[in-house]
């Protein structure tokens, strides 16, 4: 049997105190290998891994975090961003204890979110909420910065998604270098839009939404052999409506 933090902790105590330290190292190291019942360096690796890996259900708001670290230092928008992202969801009380405490771990610890990004490549929609999410995040503080950018073009690239099918999703935030976002549709906008009014049923607006989305998808309009622009305009109507729509929903306090 191989016992790795046995082997480190006599490395180590050897270096610090030369053999009474590598005993003294060796010996506490074969308590945590006994304790986790480590035997081999893959045996660490996989507990190593455990530690830092990220489940699906709290993967949005660590890469949340992420993002509102990743330019130095979060400010109250970053928050308030958070905020409406657990609005939109409709989580209740327990969920957004869940959803603080993992925004928390984005923006503090070093974790794994290549595995858990890599899991979603195949499910297109959850992935492309993921990504539209990150940029809403991106600009909450009125500036797509250099490195929030580089993050989720880097997200995008563990999603098997191409780079400007990412940067298209950002249509509306933008912008290199970090100018000014343009800020979304107001209400009238919205439903105007989306082709319903004030007074609308809830389940109308759905219908509409739904029926304006499959119609405008770029994956169908990608399928069908369309044009690299026509797909752009595409992703940029779909945009629209998604923003409109999470408004409009919002506004109506429905899911």
């Amino acid at each position: 049997m191989f016992w790795p933090v046995t082997l480190l902790g006599a490395i180590v105590g050897m270096f610090i105190a030369s053999i009474p330290g590598a005993l003294l190292g060796g010996l506490l190291g074969q308590v945590v290998d006994r304790r986790l019942k480590l035997d081999s360096w893959a045996s660490l690796r996989a507990r190593l891994r455990r530690g830092m890996a990220v489940e699906q259900e709290d993967l949005l708001f660590v890469l949340l975090g992420r993002l509102a670290k990743s330019e130095g230092r979060v400010v109250d928008l970053h928050i308030q961003q958070a905020r409406a992202e657990m609005r939109r969801l409709g989580l209740d009380e327990a969920g957004q204890r869940r959803a603080i405490v993992a925004f928390t771990r984005g923006k503090s610890e070093p974790v794994d979110l290549y595995l858990p990004l890599r899991g979603l490549r195949y499910q297109r929609a959850e992935g492309e909420a993921l990504l539209r999410s990150c940029w809403q995040m991106a600009a909450a503080d009125g500036r797509v910065g250099k490195h929030e950018r580089g993050l989720i073009l880097l997200w995008g690239k563990w999603l098997d998604w191409p780079a400007e099918q990412v940067e298209a999703l950002c249509a509306g935030f933008d912008i290199p270098g970090g100018a000014p976002v343009r800020r979304g549709n107001a209400y009238q906008d919205a439903l105007a839009l989306l082709g319903v009014n004030a007074n609308s049923e809830p389940a109308a607006i759905k219908r509409a939404y739904r029926r304006l989305i499959s119609r405008n998808h770029p994956d169908k309009l990608a399928g069908a052999g369309a044009s690299p622009q026509r797909v752009r305009e595409a992703t940029e109507k779909t945009r629209e409506l998604h923003n409109a729509y999470s408004l409009i929903r919002e506004r109506h306090g429905f899911r």
